[in-house]
């Protein structure tokens, strides 16, 4: 029986937020937005984890996020003002990331895609507002596939939908319990710190992004 490092990697498949691009609405990004905008951070608080369990799993829309979290408690604000003030929380976070996607996926050996926790609003935002949509062949969300990292049928339907073994597929993440889960489902995985240690953990893994 092989071992899962005989098996050629096929998919590497990207977290976005951490990796790529800052976070979404992590607690940064929420505590400079909403103290901006004068909503009690605490008061918001008291309310994201049970709204968010919905909005990152695509089950509600960022409007209705909203309005629960935020705009009900807070009458002076509307959806139409906030919403870009949360958009533009979203940045590159190591330009030379995007340089190790684009080599990989010019080799033309792998198929790329991306495997991340975000709202499907902000996942349309950032994959545009970036230009990221050109890097993959396809994109795994939870904000499509209605679970989350680390639960194991986040990883499920990505093994799935890539075609291929598990054994053949690797995931670039920067939070540990996510690398841990693909590795119990027979994924290898890279827990991202910087970008040269990305380089070598890939190269040793015989994939050259340089």
């Amino acid at each position: 029986m092989k071992s899962s490092s005989q098996f050629k990697i096929k998919t590497i498949f990207w977290d976005i937020g951490g990796v790529l691009l800052t976070n979404g609405w992590d607690r940064d990004e929420r505590a400079d937005v909403l103290t901006r905008v004068g909503v009690d951070l605490a008061d918001y608080e008291s309310r994201h984890e049970e709204a968010n369990y919905f909005w990152e799993r695509g089950l509600s829309t960022a409007e209705h996020f909203f309005n629960v979290t935020v705009l009900n408690q807070n009458p002076n604000l509307t959806f139409g003002e906030l919403w870009p003030q949360v958009c533009a929380e979203s940045k590159i976070l190591h330009p030379e990331n995007l340089d190790i996607l684009g080599k990989l996926g010019t080799s033309r050996r792998y198929r790329l895609a991306t495997l991340n926790n975000e709202s499907r609003e902000l996942n349309e935002h950032r994959l545009d507002a970036f230009r990221l949509r050109p890097f993959f062949d396809y994109f795994i969300c939870s904000g499509y596939v209605h679970e989350m990292k680390p639960h194991p049928a986040i990883y499920r339907a990505a093994i799935e939908i890539s075609g291929h073994l598990a054994e053949t597929a690797l995931l670039i993440d920067d939070k540990l319990e996510n690398c841990i889960a693909a590795r119990s489902l027979g994924m290898r995985a890279i827990r991202f710190e910087s970008p040269t240690q990305l380089r070598d953990e890939l190269a040793q893994l015989g994939l050259r992004a340089a």
